[in-house]
């Protein structure tokens, strides 16, 4: 049977986690669909379509699809089940707010931020804030699963062009709007897709602190900005710079953690860095248990230098 993909894209161009996810479906099956559901939104159908891997795209072009918003989709995506085995998002906020209202519709279990595929069937997944996996076997008779991106390498572009097919789409249900979004815009790279990230937790101090010290850090390595649960929670940066357990979830090449204790819910949104630097005064701190290189001192000194050596 085929497998379903939910692609995550703004109306313009399909987002980074809808790649991975593909990547994970290649690991269930060969036969792979892709639902793009949106407004205005035949560029991202036809992006998607040169997915290597995907063999039919089905499009879902509608006003009240513009938003993304998670009750009309999810009743979409169920009368679209039938005939598949496998229906997969990525573990972002769309997934999360997507994936389980179709599992409900569908009376299956969700299988929540896989990490891993042993077989169609059989998931890894973390458990315990990341310090235990989970192998899951599910014999739903179709499987609703979200993908934790950064543990998949992303499928290529640039296959021949799958077919799209065009779907009718569902009614509006009328029981949810959107009233407002607040975007922040930067020049600096995405988190979740950034090679290098700087991320600042309470230790910095203020918000002024952060910005001093960190911007001209991350400027000079090409970096995202992050940060801790406290230092988001302390008003020093917006929420969507947020790294963790209830932020995002990142495996960059190089994370530099500056001023971060090293938080059991902070160390399961980055533990997966390719190489993790963490620069705190106090030697004990719990990020040291999990960094390839730490520096202990005062981060007011240590920052600035380390932006001069650059």
């Amino acid at each position: 049977m085929a497998i379903l993909v939910i692609a995550e894209h703004d109306n313009a161009a399909l987002k980074a986690a809808t790649l991975h996810t593909v990547g994970a479906a290649r690991k269930m099956g060969d036969d792979i669909h892709v639902l793009v559901a949106g407004a205005g939104c035949a560029a991202v159908a036809a992006e998607a379509a040169r997915i290597e891997g995907v063999s039919r795209v089905k499009l879902a072009d509608a006003p009240h699809y513009g938003e993304q918003l998670a009750e009309n989709l999810a009743a979409l995506v169920a009368t679209q089940a039938a005939g598949y085995s496998h229906i997969l998002a990525p573990a972002t906020t769309f997934g999360k707010n997507v994936a389980p209202r179709v599992a409900a519709v569908l009376d299956v279990a969700q299988i929540s931020d896989i990490t891993g595929v042993e077989s169609a069937d059989t998931f890894v997944r973390p458990i315990y804030a990341g310090n235990a996996l989970a192998t899951v076997k599910s014999a739903d008779a179709v499987k609703v699963v979200t993908v934790r991106a950064t543990n998949f390498d992303a499928a290529p572009k640039g296959g021949a062009s799958a077919p799209v097919e065009s779907i009718a789409a569902a009614p509006d249900l009328g029981l949810s709007r959107l009233l407002g979004r607040e975007l922040t815009k930067s020049a600096r790279p995405e988190l979740t897709a950034a090679r290098i990230i700087v991320s600042g937790g309470r230790g910095v101090g203020s918000a002024e602190n952060y910005h001093r010290l960190l911007e001209p850090l991350a400027d000079k390595l090409g970096a995202a900005l992050g940060a801790s649960r406290a230092a988001v929670d302390a008003g020093f940066v917006p929420n969507d710079y947020q790294v963790g357990q209830t932020g995002k979830i990142v495996a960059p090449e190089l994370y530099i953690a500056v001023g971060i204790s090293g938080a059991i819910q902070h160390l399961a949104g980055m533990k997966d860095s390719k190489v993790i630097v963490a620069i705190n005064k106090d030697p004990d701190a719990p990020i040291f248990q999990v960094a390839d290189y730490g520096l202990v001192g005062d981060l007011f000194a240590l920052v600035p230098e380390l932006t001069a050596e650059l």
